[in-house]
């Protein structure tokens, strides 16, 4: 079975949950015996490197802006795509969804998949018009392809609600490796069990900005963390360090990934998500699965993974949250026991060999079946 995907950065993956999602994924599948292909943007990944863990890797160009970068790719990984004669092509993401209309006219042979990773449009980094495109490729993402994966039960929900689409969840899935490098704690001058960790995207619907004047409003000598890169967001990142600029123990680590990153999850006192937004958060998974407590916003798709095996608060409440670090930090015992309980559940739950399986099944029921979505039909049901 030949497999495209496209929509993403590339991989390896630098950072982003979509591109964690593909790296795993592309490469189990591959594992598995499919012939898999992922189209990645050169600025993202260079021109050189034509494979990865089994995988063919297509380097095209982009227009890199913050507005066409996805779109742009997108269009000529579509054009590409058409003349490979794959079996699937399978998009991630609503924005590059608005393409896939273009395979099922000009190769309708081929099937067509897209993932619904999350509700874009709500990230505050978009302009209006960016923001009325995404809200397109949400409709075009549960209309166009003759399948449509979310990676929630709550964006499951949405489709039905939204756009009467039944979409099949599959969710992300988390992989936990055993090659911590404890140097990167030397030299950020942390010590093991002193600091509070985040892990995301330097975005303002991450919620960091809530986070940094929560930490603000407590007295404690543990250190806070944050792990991540802006994306198009530079005024956003001048605002977070204009935020902790007075206070030494607010760290910034810039992107960390593989054992580097292993460490600072592994050796954490408590990892916080205050996300405004979410699809299925791999960084939240990851957190979890290493045995790290945990503290999250109460929002849908936070709670969707870790009600009861975290600790929450309002989101957007930044009293709320100072008062849960300080409840955090005055119960060690209480939160190590949920963390250890919460990483047995969260390692079934989501786990990268059944979400493979499915996603197989889910690709050999849209090459096999005998009443396949007609694209008009599909488009104006």
């Amino acid at each position: 079975m030949k497999v495209a995907f496209i929509g993403q950065k590339g991989i390896p993956a630098q950072q982003g949950g979509i591109e964690k999602h593909v790296e795993e994924l592309s490469a189990k599948l591959a594992q598995a015996g499919l012939n898999v292909t992922v189209y990645c943007r050169s600025h993202y990944t260079g021109n050189n490197n034509k494979s990865f863990a089994g995988i063919r890797t297509i380097n095209l160009p982009s227009l890199k802006t913050k507005n066409l970068d996805a779109i742009s790719h997108t269009f000529l990984a579509t054009l590409h795509a058409l003349f490979q004669n794959y079996d699937i092509i399978h998009y991630h993401g609503v924005g590059p969804s608005l393409l896939s209309w273009l395979p099922r006219i000009f190769a309708p042979q081929t099937k067509v998949i897209a993932t619904f990773h999350c509700i874009d449009r709500k990230h505050q980094k978009w302009s209006r018009f960016a923001k009325l495109m995404l809200k397109a490729g949400e409709w075009a993402a549960c209309r166009f392809p003759h399948q449509t994966i979310t990676v929630s039960q709550a964006l499951k929900k949405y489709c039905q609600q939204n756009f009467n689409r039944e979409t099949t969840y599959i969710p992300n899935g988390v992989s936990i490796t055993h090659n911590e490098n404890e140097k990167i704690l030397a030299n950020f001058d942390l010590k093991q069990n002193n600091y509070f960790l985040a892990v995301s995207r330097l975005v303002r619907h991450k919620g960091l900005h809530t986070l940094i004047r929560a930490y603000q409003q407590i007295t404690t000598d543990k250190k806070l963390v944050i792990v991540g890169a802006g994306t198009n967001t530079d005024s956003y990142v001048d605002y977070l360090r204009q935020l902790a600029k007075d206070n030494n123990k607010i760290i910034f680590t810039g992107q960390q990934s593989g054992a580097n990153l292993e460490a600072l999850f592994r050796n954490a006192y408590l990892f916080v998500q205050p996300s405004e937004a979410e699809g299925l958060s791999i960084a939240l998974l990851e957190a979890i699965a290493y045995g790290t407590p945990t503290l999250i916003s109460d929002i849908e798709e936070n709670l969707e993974i870790a009600k009861g095996l975290a600790k929450e608060f309002k989101n957007k409440d930044i009293a709320g949250l100072a008062q849960q670090l300080s409840w955090s930090e005055q119960n060690q015992e209480a939160i190590k026991t949920q963390a250890a309980e919460a990483e047995k559940i969260i390692n079934q739950k989501y786990n990268w060999q059944q979400i493979t399986k499915a996603t197989i099944a889910l690709y050999q029921q849209a090459l096999t079946s005998k009443n396949p979505r007609r694209l008009l039909t599909a488009a104006f049901k």
